[in-house]
């Protein structure tokens, strides 16, 4: 496949190496396959890689089947992605609650089979949302643009907004949870707070106040497994419906990913968006 891009207003000069490297996290295979190839051309023209590239400048890069390897993905049902949005290198999906981001094994259909089938072509997962939370899913459309995805979401460069119903009330409006997780050796699905763990942030405020309850708005500045889930069970405000942290619950567990803002790796745009979940609002509209 071929891909053309204009580096933006803003680019910082530097050589074409560093671009595919430092900027663009192009594995070393690949950088290889496009030296050897010559599938690197700037303005049209074949490049060494030391030659300074420049904002305004179009970059070329060719792939062919033997720089990436097939996922070989099972195609699933076209009409359970719901996309938000989509470009030439990724696609942004609503999962709903009780679905997999993606299978445990080659024949499990999950989101990302669906995705797939929407659009007649493999995705990669850049990340998850858990099974029994519902909201906005990043995939990668290509191999090419998977590590960069990755490494902004490392970077804290992509940020997600989700929405919690918790039990009870907080004394203030806006806080901060900065508290690693680890994982919990007597339960190998469960996480827990451990100061030998992974850092782990989310910032709370609060939307909403009910009888009992209390609707908060939660952003990370990581995304370790069960995240939200931990943070607001230790402080007593399980998530309503969260059967592992919380109480069991005839409904869904009561956490949507509603919004996610990425800026683009390609483009001098940031793209926010959003995602509605009814079965969350029609739980949240019966609240009191």
């Amino acid at each position: 496949m071929e891909y053309n891009f204009i580096l933006p207003e803003n680019f910082i000069e530097q050589p074409v190496s560093d671009l595919l490297e430092k900027t663009w996290f192009i594995p070393r295979k690949q950088r290889h396959f496009l030296r050897m190839k010559k599938h690197c051309l700037v303005n049209n023209k074949l490049i060494n890689e030391n030659q300074l590239v420049h904002a305004g400048d179009k970059i070329t890069l060719i792939f062919d089947n033997e720089d990436f390897s097939n996922l070989s993905l099972k195609f699933g049902s076209a009409n359970l992605a719901d996309i938000l949005y989509e470009d030439e290198h990724l696609i942004v999906v609503n999962k709903p609650e009780g679905m997999k981001t993606h299978g445990n094994t080659a024949d499990e259909l999950a989101l990302q089979n669906h995705v797939a089938a929407a659009i007649n072509q493999e995705v990669f997962v850049v990340h998850r949302l858990d099974q029994a939370t519902s909201g906005a899913v990043l995939f990668a459309k290509n191999q090419f643009v998977l590590p960069i995805l990755g490494k902004m979401f490392e970077e804290n460069k992509i940020h997600r907004e989700y929405l919690a119903l918790v039990k009870g009330h907080f004394s203030e409006n806006q806080f901060t949870i900065d508290r690693a997780i680890g994982q919990n050796r007597h339960d190998k699905n469960k996480r827990i707070l451990s100061a030998k763990g992974q850092k782990a942030v989310t910032h709370v405020e609060i939307i909403k106040k009910f009888t009992d309850k209390t609707l908060v708005k939660c952003t990370l500045d990581t995304g370790r497994t069960h995240q939200i889930r931990v943070h607001l069970s230790s402080l007593n405000h399980p998530i309503i419906g969260d059967a592992l942290y919380g109480q069991k619950s005839q409904e869904r567990m009561m956490l949507h990913a509603g919004k996610i803002i990425i800026p683009h790796p390609f483009e001098n745009k940031i793209l926010e968006i959003s995602a509605i979940s009814t079965s969350f609002l029609d739980i949240l509209n019966k609240t009191k």
